[in-house]
């Protein structure tokens, strides 16, 4: 037999009711959750929000399928180099790094081609 909560877990109030109750309401469940929520969640939220940003730059210059930017201009908008999703290597051996669906190959004098990603791409 598992030991029962006496005293609910957010606000220490005395129990009353079912034997396996944790919360005496549910303001004290939601606040609860939602404190422990946002201590073990922050560094996901702060990278996603960085992956987030970093897809609309590229999906912004990528008016179509295709296209050529350079270094300045992505760094201008705030694009970080450091967040991407994945990398995709062609068989000439060129890297491409994706942000989700869209992705971005490093050419000459600091240009990049822009890509939006086709179904074939895995």
């Amino acid at each position: 037999m598992t030991p029962t909560q006496e005293n609910c877990l957010e606000c220490d109030a005395k129990l009353r009711g079912r034997i396996d109750k944790k919360f005496c309401n549910d303001t004290c469940r939601n606040a609860y959750n939602n404190k422990h929520k946002r201590e073990s969640g922050y560094y996901e939220r702060k990278v996603n929000a960085i992956l987030r940003k970093n897809r609309r730059i590229l999906e912004k210059l990528t008016p179509r399928d295709k296209s050529k930017t350079t270094k300045e201009e992505l760094l201008f908008n705030g694009f970080n180099f450091y967040y991407f999703t994945n990398i995709y290597e062609t068989k000439q051996g060129k890297k491409y790094y994706f942000v989700y669906d869209y992705g971005y190959l490093q050419l000459d004098n600091e240009e990049y081609a822009t890509v939006k990603k086709k179904d074939y791409v895995k």
